[in-house]
């Protein structure tokens, strides 16, 4: 017999989710704050006072390898604390005081990302394959 439909749907589901947000976020933000960190270093947005080198090298952190972990599936929902913490203070503090438009995208990777920490990989994931 086939495999029920619902779970591989929400399983399907759960692998887009994963893939799109993460690779939206590593290849658009990671990448570039990686590619570009000497020239950021000194003038990054330090929102919670722990120096401009720190919280770049947190958020690079967070949308360079967590992304790529969470593509993965691997350390999947550990993989998404750095990057929900650091769309939190992008979203409420880096642009809290500023029209909705500036926070959008930082709430939208916030709820995807807390979507994967809340539901898991799924069965598509190195989480599945390494841990089963």
């Amino acid at each position: 017999m086939l495999l029920n439909s619902e779970p591989v749907a929400l399983d399907l589901g759960l692998l887009s989710l994963r893939v799109g947000a993460g690779g939206a976020m590593l290849w658009q933000h990671g990448w570039p704050k990686l590619i570009g960190f000497a020239d950021m270093m000194d003038k990054f947005a330090d929102p919670v006072g722990m120096g401009p080198l720190i919280s770049l090298g947190l958020i690079t952190f967070a949308e360079t390898a967590c992304a790529a972990l969470v593509i993965l599936g691997l350390w999947t929902r550990i993989s998404t604390l750095p990057i929900i913490i650091g769309m939190g203070v992008a979203a409420f503090l880096t642009h809290g005081g500023q029209p909705f438009a500036e926070q959008e995208l930082a709430v939208l990777y916030l709820v995807a990302f807390l979507t994967v920490f809340f539901a898991g990989s799924g069965r598509f994931s190195l989480d599945r394959l390494k841990f089963q």
